[in-house]
């Protein structure tokens, strides 16, 4: 055993040797580096070891780390964030000095004296390493932000694989570390880096940069970072999970001591407050960071539906993984058209509605502000994530399932709006000559296959099969009104706002269908599903086949309440880099769509509809607060029922119904908020629902008494009289012929403008 022991001291004594031999070799380098002309250097291998360290590269590109993106309302309120890595960058004074004070006392007390390599600390570190088998870093405040800028530049790029941890690091890597810092040092000043560091610094998983640390764990600014706390997150950075306050508090406080022993040491602070400090516990007060529209505070289906449209813009990157790093790490403010007033009160009322029933009937609302196109408002009765008695769904039920262009937008498809799709067969009646009070053939239920509906552009959507018409219409058999005692003739505008199905067809009728096409696709509508248009010349879209978003619902009847004007509805109302250099975003793209006195003659059947038609059984106080419009709308197995009602300032539409499965359920039978429904309309509930968020928020926005049509679309005037005939001679005979009445008036041609 003596003889083993004597092996092992000897062989720990030339370790030693050696170690200081190594130590001193290196120790010369870095001296000879720091002082000395490379030209004055004697020594051959002295000579070759400057040269290898001067050769070592000195640019290091410090790129803003990543940072917090931020979605908020128009009015400023935060919606959600977004983040790789939880950093809200702050300059060096609006950190509470103890921070900067902790952070040089406990890892590099001499950094404001070196020159980015403190040759004293590397000289102890090494000797205490070789010789003691001890690890010791050597690493200044510089070398360490060095290390996070390099790491950071790795993880941006995508390239994490290549980050060497610092146990990890070979002497070249060191020796490459030790160059960037002293070529930073002669770039930066001392408190630039320090701020750098700072900023850069990891503390947990959630929380990147001393902002983001002292949010988490104290719910406090940086700058209001108390001497305890300060020392605490100080300690932290040198082992974040083992001296986690959180899971770890004992090591924490042991940390936090050390700290605080130092900063006295050094001169920092007095014995007093070194002692208050030292007696306080950990005292935290942690607030969770959670990122992503599934934390949202307000609207994560706008939310969802705002980053959808990031992630799809070519303007944001060139491809979705550049897009996402904008999004994740650029430090994007996004400020949205979303009003926090009108949204909270969406919400709140969908919840009323349907919030938390077991069938999972589904209620939304959606609204948009005519004339610019602004999304004020988009919520729905369920919850983003599972939650234990909610209703949840990641499918956002006000937009549709894609984009134009092809590119996921999360929507569920849109629904069947029904009879809320007969305003754009009435607008295209007046657009082609007609009148509003026109008494139209309501009593007619069959259109055979024979019947000569008229289209002049042809087939303009597609094949048809050899059975239908050269309209390409197929027959309506035998349609049904909702109620008993319609089936006569009645005026148009009588018909539409009492939505009658026969009326509607009956207008069909005598109009060309190109012209009906022409009209929805000027107001917007497509399919929810694909984005395709709405083919008109499938009879049955006259009464809304064609699943529609209620987005898309709720700006086509904008367009009525904008004078006829149309605007691509939109979300994004500012974006802003981290530097605040605006960046693409959205803005208002209006064009005239329906003509000034037709859009005023709709708003007027519509006004109609709820003072004396199908929606007088809706809150009728809505009425009398502010001019309103709106058109009731259900489909034919009653699984999905709407309102869609506009003042000038708001249009809204409301929906309820099967948002999951396609309206395959159907809407009868049911309890919702215990009272039972045989089958549900478009006035039961989601009439109410529109009416009772309406008379909340319609004040919010000025809303003007609705222009009236002019006379001459309202109806027709009275027939000129015929003109006196001459008089004539009195016939010389006794016999007088009968008195001529003169022909008849004229009818005034129909004008065809489709």
């Amino acid at each position: 055993m003596a003889g083993k022991s004597f092996v092992f001291r000897t062989a720990r004594a030339l370790a030693a040797m050696l170690g200081f031999v190594i130590v001193s070799g290196i120790c010369g380098v870095l001296v000879a580096s720091f002082l000395v002309p490379g030209a004055a250097i004697a020594g051959t291998t002295v000579s070759k070891s400057i040269s290898y360290f001067k050769g070592l590269p000195t640019e290091l590109v410090v790129p803003t780390p990543a940072q917090t993106t931020r979605m908020v309302t128009a009015d400023g309120k935060l919606i959600a964030t977004f983040y790789a890595e939880n950093r809200v960058r702050v300059p060096l004074k609006q950190m509470s000095p103890f921070i900067r004070d902790a952070v040089v006392a406990i890892e590099d007390s001499r950094f404001y004296e070196h020159s980015g390599v403190d040759a004293q600390g590397v000289l102890r570190a090494l000797a205490s390493n070789l010789t003691r088998g001890e690890r010791q870093g050597a690493s200044t405040l510089t070398q360490q932000y060095v290390t996070n800028v390099a790491n950071e530049t790795l993880i941006s790029a995508g390239r994490e694989d290549q980050v060497v941890l610092s146990g990890q690091k070979s002497v070249g890597d060191k020796l490459r570390e030790m160059r960037l810092a002293m070529a930073l040092e002669k770039k930066f000043t001392k408190d630039q880096i320090l701020e750098g560091y700072l900023n850069i610094v990891f503390f947990n998983r959630t929380a990147y940069g001393i902002e983001a640390a002292a949010r988490y764990f104290y719910s406090v600014p940086a700058s209001k970072l108390t001497l305890p706390q300060a020392a605490l997150l100080a300690g932290l950075v040198n082992s974040p999970s083992f001296y986690d306050p959180v899971a770890n508090p004992k090591n924490s406080i042991a940390r936090r001591n050390q700290v605080l022993a130092a900063m006295l040491s050094q001169g920092k602070i007095t014995k007093k407050q070194h002692d208050a400090a030292v007696a306080t516990g950990v005292g935290l007060k942690v607030a969770p960071s959670q990122q992503g529209c599934a934390a949202a505070t307000i609207a994560p289906y706008f939310c969802d539906y705002v980053t959808h449209l990031i992630l799809n813009s070519p303007a944001y990157g060139a491809d979705t993984a550049a897009r996402e790093q904008k999004l994740y790490r650029g430090g994007l403010t996004i400020t949205t058209t979303l009003d926090s007033r009108l949204q909270e009160k969406a919400q709140a009322q969908v919840n009323a509605t349907a919030g938390a029933n077991p069938a999972k009937w589904g209620a939304a609302l959606v609204t948009v502000q005519p004339g610019t196109g602004k999304i004020l408002a988009m919520a729905q009765n369920t919850v983003f994530l599972p939650q234990r008695g909610r209703f949840d769904t990641q499918l956002n039920f006000n937009v549709d399932s894609t984009d134009p262009d092809g590119n996921d937008l999360n929507g569920a498809g849109g629904f069947q709006p029904g009879s809320t799709m007969k305003p754009f067969t009435f607008a295209e009646w007046l657009h082609q000559g007609r009148v509003m009070t026109e008494v139209v053939d309501a009593s007619r239920r069959e259109y055979p296959l024979g019947f000569r509906w008229r289209s002049s552009c042809g087939k303009v959507l597609g094949a048809y099969s050899s059975k239908q018409n050269k309209a390409g219409l197929e027959a309506a058999e035998d349609l049904q009104n909702a109620s008993a005692g319609y089936y006569r003739k009645m005026p148009a505008d009588y018909g539409l706002y009492n939505s009658i199905n026969t009326a509607t067809f009956a207008e069909a009728a005598q109009l060309d269908f190109c012209g009906i096409q022409n009209m929805v696709n000027a107001v917007g509508l497509h399919s929810g599903l694909d984005g395709s248009p709405i083919n008109m010349h499938q009879l049955g879209n006259l009464l809304g086949g064609t699943g529609v978003s209620p987005l898309s619902m709720a700006n086509a009847f904008a367009t009525f309440a904008a004078d006829g004007r149309y605007c691509t509805p939109f979300a994004l109302l500012r974006v802003a880099d981290v530097a605040g250099q605006k960046l693409p975003d959205q803005a208002p793209e209006c064009r005239s769509a329906v003509d000034r006195d037709i859009a005023r003659g709709v708003n007027k059947a519509l006004q109609d509809m709820l003072a004396k038609g199908s929606g007088i059984y809706i809150n009728p106080k809505v009425q009398s607060l502010v001019p309103v419009a709106a058109k009731t709308g259900t489909n034919n197995n009653n699984g999905a029922s709407w309102v869609v009602g506009y003042t000038t300032g708001l249009a809204t539409a409301s929906f309820f119904g099967d948002a999951l499965e396609g309206q395959q359920r159907p809407g009868r039978n049911l309890t919702i908020n215990g009272k039972f429904y045989s089958r549900i309309d478009g006035y039961m509930i989601a009439g109410p629902q529109w009416a009772n968020y309406m008379l909340q928020v319609a004040g919010l926005y000025p809303a003007a008494a609705f222009p009236k049509p002019p006379a001459a679309i309202v109806t027709k005037p009275a027939p000129k009289p015929a003109p006196k005939p001459a008089p004539t001679p009195t016939p010389r005979s006794s016999a007088s012929p009968r008195a001529s009445a003169g022909p008849p008036a004229a009818s005034p041609p129909v004008r065809a403008k489709g």
